[in-house]
């Protein structure tokens, strides 16, 4: 069994479907052999685009898999690349590589040496034998922790040569980490006694699939929600509790209930200072629970931080705050009725332009 036959027979057991492939790249045909369905692309960056699309609308459970030619193919490959690191989605990307005694010589291009800044796990297969080790631990990485893109380069002399069988490789798990629970006591206790509560959602919300957990948060605390533009639709924008979603441009009740509130609960987050990115103000009493350390008082300076999955974090935060808030507080039709107030003004303030005619 060849190397690339190997690889085929790996992602067939990862349960992928589809490879989206720019040719000429030998795990295309490999792939196809075993009936994962292979899709060509004209360019590069639209496949890794394709890849990123299929990740995103699965909230990760199906990665996205693309594989290209070495040199110009993957140097056209970058900025896809680059912008899924950039938007934190999981992505395998299988790029071909030149032959091994050339990797090191001009001009070739070398994904190794220079994707190390752009993706969260970078590996070259150089030794036939340890492919499997390489793809379980590429695939390890692409479905745990925080989602980004995975790569492992394989020069084109590895691909045809003799590797072992993969008939028994074990898919590589997806683990969950949840919160430390004293922390999750204390950020109930802030969220309960807060006059003015706002919930910021981001990604991580899609990644943990945990909707119906910050609608029943929300309607909880009974607090408004804004979503980041990566986590819109994580929460219901139809509902009376919405702000809307937010980044260079908002609807004016982002910005009203943002800058009067007293506690800010972000919640699978970065709060990134960015220009696509709405800015929090200062002097908010910050509750960040994210899944990735990193993020942590990066640029928003957390009075409480909470690590773990966005679901499990919900999950506790709901069942301790139903021991501190048993029941109505009766406050709810106040603030869905200033989201209406707020909104409705800004929205007369725009309407003669919505529907002007010139």
């Amino acid at each position: 069994m060849r190397v690339m036959d190997t690889v085929a027979q790996i992602l067939k057991r990862e349960g992928v479907e589809i490879l989206i492939g720019y040719p000429v790249n030998p795990l295309i045909e490999s792939a196809a052999n075993v009936d994962i369905r292979t899709i060509i692309v004209r360019q590069e960056r639209t496949g890794i685009h394709m890849a990123d699309a299929m990740s995103r609308m699965t909230s990760g459970q199906t990665v996205g898999v693309f594989c290209m030619q070495y040199g110009p193919g993957t140097e056209n490959s970058f900025g896809g690349i680059a912008q899924a690191f950039a938007d934190s989605v999981p992505v395998l990307i299988l790029p071909a590589g030149s032959e091994r005694h050339l990797q090191s010589v001009p001009p070739n291009f070398n994904a190794f040496l220079n994707m190390q800044h752009i993706t969260k796990w970078i590996e070259q297969l150089i030794l036939p034998k340890q492919v499997i080790n390489v793809m379980r631990r590429a695939f390890t990485q692409v479905k745990n922790g925080r989602p980004r893109p995975v790569l492992v380069e394989i020069p084109w002399d590895v691909f045809e040569e003799d590797g072992p069988d993969a008939s028994s490789y074990v898919p590589a798990p997806r683990v969950k980490v949840a919160a430390d629970p004293a922390l999750i006591r204390e950020a109930a206790r802030v969220l309960a006694a807060a006059k003015r509560p706002v919930i910021y959602a981001g990604q991580g919300v899609h990644y943990a699939q945990a909707w119906k957990q910050l609608q029943t948060l929300a309607e909880l605390l009974e607090a408004p929600v804004t979503t980041s533009l990566q986590g819109k639709s994580a929460f219901d924008e139809t509902h009376p509790l919405s702000l809307g979603s937010g980044g260079r441009a908002m609807p004016r009740p982002v910005r009203h209930f943002l800058d009067a509130s007293d506690v800010i609960f972000g919640i699978g987050c970065s709060f990134a200072a960015t220009g696509y990115g709405v800015a929090m103000p200062a002097g908010k009493t910050i509750v960040h629970a994210t899944l990735d350390a990193a993020d942590l008082n990066v640029n928003v300076p957390a009075t409480l931080a909470v690590l773990g999955d966005a679901g499990l974090v919900l999950d506790a935060l709901i069942t301790e705050l139903r021991t501190l808030i048993p029941g109505p507080r009766g406050r709810r039709a106040g603030v869905e009725q200033e989201i209406a107030t707020v909104r409705e003004a800004w929205l007369a303030k725009w309407m003669p332009k919505l529907t002007s005619t010139d």
